[in-house]
């Protein structure tokens, strides 16, 4: 990718997150083809924020991927049903890591009316792995070849990446900070808008395993819990974000039958 010389303000494209109150803090939604790093301690609903802001793409007719490497297809389908996602209204692909067979059903995506949920987890890639030769233990080489696969094949405009904690416990990185470097970069020349979930310690001493993912990111959103009157919270506050004017405040984070919504002290959205 080669970057673009903005001629003025409000020139860039925004990828809203689906979060009322929170697309609005940073200009309308992150800039698209940015790498965001996402990261909170279990229960936080990472992955259904990640899940929230690329199925709104799809219903938009784009086609987008989520690379689940801790939960079934089948799980977080469930999940997402359960929270109210209407599948009727975009189509839903599942694929493994076989070349072949995503050049196929990318023929049926390119056919299709709507936009593309395309779903990828652990299940299907380690299937389509053991038909491969037995030393192939790189998950990293795998995940890009299928992103970059799908970029070529059907435009993909968005990627899941769940999570960058499970890839490194998959993949054994000999020298992780040069391997996440590689990562990071490779993204970014894809035109892609990239979410990475990351795991983060419940006392917030850091945002990633390596302490270099946040640094390499586009943008860093921290989804924490806190505890008020016996009852937990869940907050979220947008740390950085390149090429945008945030407000860096500490949001509550809800979801309702109206969807996610940020707001202060369990007002409403701040608009």
């Amino acid at each position: 990718m080669v970057e673009q010389l903005i001629s003025a303000k409000g020139q860039i494209e925004r990828f809203p997150l689906g979060i009322k109150g929170l697309d609005e803090s940073m200009e309308g939604g992150i800039p698209i083809d940015s790498t965001i790093l996402l990261a909170g301690p279990p229960g936080t609903m990472k992955s259904s924020i990640c899940f929230n802001a690329i199925y709104n793409q799809a219903e938009q007719g784009k086609n987008v991927l989520y690379i689940s490497l801790e939960q079934s297809y089948i799980s977080l389908l469930n999940q997402m049903i359960n929270m109210g996602y209407d599948f009727q209204k975009i189509d839903v692909t599942i694929i493994g890591s076989d070349p072949n067979i995503i050049k196929k059903k990318a023929k049926q995506i390119k056919e299709s009316k709507k936009g593309n949920l395309i779903l990828s987890d652990l299940g299907s890639l380690r299937a389509s792995i053991k038909s491969k030769d037995s030393s192939t233990n790189d998950w990293w080489v795998i995940i890009s070849e299928i992103v970059k696969t799908l970029k070529k094949q059907v435009g993909l405009t968005a990627v899941v990446l769940d999570s960058l904690n499970s890839l490194y416990v998959l993949t054994d990185f000999k020298d992780p900070r040069n391997k996440i470097f590689h990562i990071f970069s490779e993204f970014k020349q894809l035109d892609l808008t990239s979410l990475f979930i990351s795991e983060m310690p419940k006392d917030a001493s850091k945002y990633s395993e390596y302490e270099i993912e946040d640094f390499l990111a586009d943008g860093v959103i921290v989804l924490q819990l806190a505890e008020r009157n016996r009852k937990l919270t869940r907050e979220i506050n947008v740390v950085k974000m390149r090429g945008t004017n945030i407000n860096i405040d500490i949001f509550t984070l809800e979801f309702t039958k109206e969807g996610f919504k940020a707001l202060y002290g369990g007002k409403m959205p701040i608009l």
